[in-house]
């Protein structure tokens, strides 16, 4: 199924998904996490219940990026009963908005009320540094398109939900007393998306940057809006692996964005396992 407003009013596809996961798993998860570009290995901490490929699960579509593994755990992390991602859906995938979105829907139907989404990410700040962890304050959608597009079903949110606070108040100020704790230093900045799969050029980094953005990546955007207009609250966090700066001579390639996660991916493992039980 590939049109998009069969994902935003299909009742009975995403009934499908949760009585599919449902027979390998009776978890209630409470927390959702995302995980983005090379920060699967968190999943490695998980007291796993159940793992399905998402290539087994209705609604959703195999993982084509490297370093998306393409497979749902349901499990506990350091106590808490989660739902994990590892690896995610892309608009340069080829799939519509929705169908991206769509595995959001399906873990806060199985009860998930809070969202943790990553990613990694190209930092537009020259001060930055290619390892950095981001709390994302609010995001720019330059992808030209919603996964609310299309009718709305009003049993999961309004028409024309409010995104001022997509990301939690409460939740970003968690996060930084958290980093705080950990001693872990932690950016705070503007994520904008583009569709992908070609990295921006120069000219469009010059122009994002001047709108506000700090960061750019290929996702996220898409699993926020639909988190936010079924009401779940959002925290997120990006791992800056290479800095896009239009000036300069070199843009990191996929396989250096892939080794940079796997670099800085102890520190995003330690923020977001001191972060989980207390969402």
């Amino acid at each position: 199924m590939t049109d998009a407003a069969a994902f935003q009013t299909a009742h009975g596809l995403r009934e499908d998904a949760v009585a599919t996961i449902r027979e390998a798993s009776t978890l209630r998860p409470e927390v959702a996490i995302v995980l983005g570009s090379g920060l699967g290995p968190l999943a490695d901490a998980i007291e796993v219940d159940a793992e399905l490929p998402y290539d087994r699960l209705p609604g959703f579509a195999a993982a084509t990026a490297p370093g998306h593994d393409g497979t749902l755990i349901l499990g506990t992390l350091d106590g808490r009963p989660v739902v994990a991602m590892r690896g995610r859906l892309h608009p340069y995938d080829g799939l519509p908005a929705a169908q991206v979105a769509f595995p959001v829907r399906v873990m806060h139907a199985l009860g998930a009320e809070a969202l943790v989404v990553s990613n990694a990410c190209g930092g537009l700040r020259p001060e930055w540094s290619a390892g950095d962890l981001m709390l994302q304050r609010d995001f720019i959608n330059f992808t030209f398109d919603s996964p609310l597009v299309g009718p709305n079903d009003p049993a999961l949110g309004p028409r024309f939900p409010v995104t001022f606070d997509a990301y939690d108040p409460d939740y970003l100020e968690l996060a930084r007393r958290t980093a705080r704790s950990l001693d872990v230093p932690l950016r705070e900045g503007v994520y904008l998306a583009v569709s992908g799969p070609s990295y921006a050029t120069r000219a469009e980094l010059r122009a994002f940057r001047a709108w506000g953005a700090d960061a750019i990546g290929m996702s996220t955007v898409y699993e926020v809006l639909a988190a936010r207009h079924e009401g779940m609250r959002v925290v997120g966090l990006s791992t800056v692996t290479d800095l896009a700066i239009p000036d300069r001579d070199h843009h990191a390639d996929e396989a250096e964005v892939l080794a940079t996660a796997e670099a800085s991916g102890a520190t995003f493992r330690r923020l977001v396992r001191a972060l989980v039980p207390h969402l």
